[in-house]
């Protein structure tokens, strides 16, 4: 049978629970006096006569908590809402340029974060005069690197998809080669999709930039850049396959122009499958423009 264990002495235990707490790394004293923690705690103060409360102790008061700036609301996008000043600023911009150069350098002066992060401006490229007209959504990393549209690896395969209708971006006939800008002249940081915020900011230079350069027909590459030129709120894939009719300003007065919204490129590289609808939706555009049907516009 095992004996009882004797009792500890006061000092004996005070001796086990400095040895416990050196044990468990406190090994320094961080105020003058030890704290009880066995003792009972202090009586709350009672409530002051006639209902009043208790005043608190004299003391510095306690840090406040920062408070956070108040985030920019995005720009408006419901028809007859007053546009808010980036978009001002941007119209006014785009109103003011009369060449595609004067575009480019207005452009660069839209006051927009995107610069901060962005390398390299991205404009345009092809052929203005040739009367087919390509918008993509923004700039990936070799086209913020380069400086051109479209012509890393999704924009390889563009090409080559339009080489196989006779197309070329580089072609000197211009019923044989194509124009191609994107919605954003700037990359988004992590080539992430554009913010309705900044697609409504650069949409009326895009539209001045559809004004300068005069195309006959538009194609649409990819949801972003379909939903904001039609107005639309259907994805891609309900909007594509058929021509729409496209919103535009001609010599001031309101008009519209034959658009075909097709799928992305780079949706193309992620899905291989839907290359079907892509040739389908590029014989459409090629018996267009050979005339052999005109576009209905839907």
């Amino acid at each position: 049978m095992n004996a009882a264990p004797r009792d500890l002495s006061e000092t004996e235990a005070l001796l086990a629970a400095l040895r416990l707490q050196l044990d468990w790394g406190a090994d320094e004293a961080l105020a003058e006096a030890p704290l009880d923690r066995l003792a009972a705690p202090p009586p709350r103060p009672s409530a002051a006569p006639d209902g009043m409360a208790t005043p608190a102790p004299a003391g510095p008061p306690p840090p406040r908590a920062p408070r956070r700036p108040a985030q920019p609301a995005a720009p408006s996008l419901l028809p007859g809402a007053p546009p808010p000043q980036p978009v001002q600023a941007a119209a006014s911009l785009a109103a003011a340029a009369h060449s595609l150069e004067a575009l480019r350098e207005a452009m660069r002066e839209v006051p927009t974060p995107l610069r901060d992060t962005a390398t390299n401006l991205v404009f345009g490229d092809g052929n203005p005069e040739s009367g087919l007209m390509l918008i993509g959504e923004a700039p990936g990393g070799d086209e913020d690197r380069l400086g051109r549209p479209f012509v890393g690896v999704s924009g390889q395969l563009l090409d080559r998809m339009l080489a196989s209708i006779g197309l070329d971006r580089a072609a000197e006939e211009p019923a044989r080669a194509f124009y191609i800008t994107n919605i954003l002249p700037w990359r988004p940081p992590g080539n992430r999709t554009p913010t309705d915020a900044e697609i409504t900011q650069f949409l009326p230079l895009v539209l001045r930039h559809i004004a300068l350069v005069k195309p006959r027909h538009v194609v649409m590459l990819g949801g972003v850049s379909a939903k904001a030129l039609l107005r639309a709120k259907e994805g891609i894939t309900r909007l594509r396959g058929r021509w729409h009719a496209m919103p535009v300003e001609q010599a001031g007065e309101s008009a519209t122009l034959p658009a075909l919204p097709t799928l992305h490129p780079a949706y193309l590289l992620r899905n291989p499958a839907a290359k079907r609808e892509a040739w389908a939706d590029l014989l459409l555009l090629r018996r267009t423009l050979d005339g052999e049907n005109p576009p209905a516009e839907g």
